[in-house]
């Protein structure tokens, strides 16, 4: 969370940080302005320029920077089994991985202005956290691939609630992911729930948060029942754990 208080009123601030635009909001309550920023595993660890822009009460136009420090992060590595087909897929199965590529490409790629969350996001189970962000993977020996998200221990039908409120984008089966849910909540973040063992919410829906979405269960490619959650933001995904620590307005 980024806060910005500004020595005098402005009627809007918008910034940009790794050509990526972060939207602000004013807080009434304390008369400061915040938005949301984030930066996936593959970022080069550096200090990067957060520019901000602003327009006074009276219109005029102001500006500053302030420098954002990215560090080296650690992380495990773990060994895992999955079925045959998810490390050595059929012809069938490869035809319907890359029709999905292109599905999924499209539905994570958006960014709608008008912001739908609001105040601090809430876990979607009351479980503990069974594999954290960066766990390097592999698969049967062979696939490797990185877990951007969060794995909740939980057992088959556990309902799954919305982390915050936001219109479902996408609520189908897919071949990796299972059932999957992927919600909208503006400014370019999305929440996705994966491996569900059924959906309650269909494509277009606006849901509110706490509300329940579906169940858990192990759908896709997992190593048994568990809840997977991942965040995006403007095409990066996040440490849903980080999100989910902040103190909201």
């Amino acid at each position: 969370m980024i806060q910005v208080a500004p020595p005098f009123r402005l009627q809007s601030l918008s910034g940009a940080w790794m050509e990526h635009k972060v939207f602000f909001s004013l807080d009434p309550r304390s008369k400061t302005w915040y938005g949301i920023a984030g930066t996936g595993l593959r970022a080069r660890p550096a200090r990067y320029p957060l520019s901000l822009s602003g327009v006074s009460e009276n219109g005029k136009q102001a500006s500053a920077e302030q420098v954002l420090l990215i560090s080296k992060g650690k992380y495990r590595s773990v060994a895992l089994s999955v079925p045959r087909k998810f490390t050595q897929p059929s012809p069938d199965e490869l035809r319907q991985i890359a029709q999905e590529k292109n599905l999924k490409k499209d539905v994570l790629s958006l960014v709608s202005p008008d912001r739908l969350w609001a105040g601090t996001f809430l876990p979607p189970v009351g479980a503990v956290v069974s594999d954290t962000f960066g766990t390097a993977r592999t698969f049967n020996g062979k696939t490797e691939s990185i877990h951007e998200g969060l794995d909740y221990a939980v057992p088959p039908g556990t309902p799954v609630r919305a982390l915050n409120r936001g219109k479902v984008l996408l609520a189908q089966a897919l071949f990796f992911e299972g059932n999957c849910v992927v919600l909208d909540h503006g400014q370019g973040l999305l929440t996705l729930y994966l491996h569900l063992s059924a959906l309650a919410v269909k494509e277009g829906d606006i849901v509110g948060q706490g509300q329940q979405i579906g169940l858990s269960g192990g759908t896709g490619r997992a190593t048994g029942p568990h809840l997977h959650i991942a965040v995006r933001w403007q095409g990066v995904y996040l440490n849903p754990a980080t999100l989910l620590s902040l103190q909201l307005p």
